[in-house]
């Protein structure tokens, strides 16, 4: 299983605008990918209510993983976007 550790790099933490861009990344990845705080329960990445109820708050480390073939990249490219705290999608995502 590939896995990325990361901190949370919105102020805000992911509700509302950040949760629905990483939301809309993890979509886009074509990857099955989870999310979860630390050392907590993993739910699906492409779920917002999913995202929403993890309560991850800004600087709080978050735990992202896959098994699918391939993820490395995909993972990647959305530790990348949750650690900047981007406002927009990449259009590398």
């Amino acid at each position: 299983m590939a896995e990325r550790r990361v901190n949370v790099g919105w102020a805000e933490g992911l509700h509302a605008r950040p949760a629905s861009i990483f939301v809309r990344a993890a979509t886009a990845s074509g990857v099955p990918v989870t999310i979860a705080k630390a050392d907590g329960t993993p739910v699906n990445a492409a779920s917002m209510l999913a995202v929403l109820g993890l309560g991850a708050q800004g600087g709080e480390e978050i735990v992202l993983a896959s098994e699918a073939e391939g993820s490395e990249a995909a993972l990647d490219r959305l530790a990348k976007l949750v650690a900047e705290g981007l406002e927009e999608l990449p259009e590398t995502v």
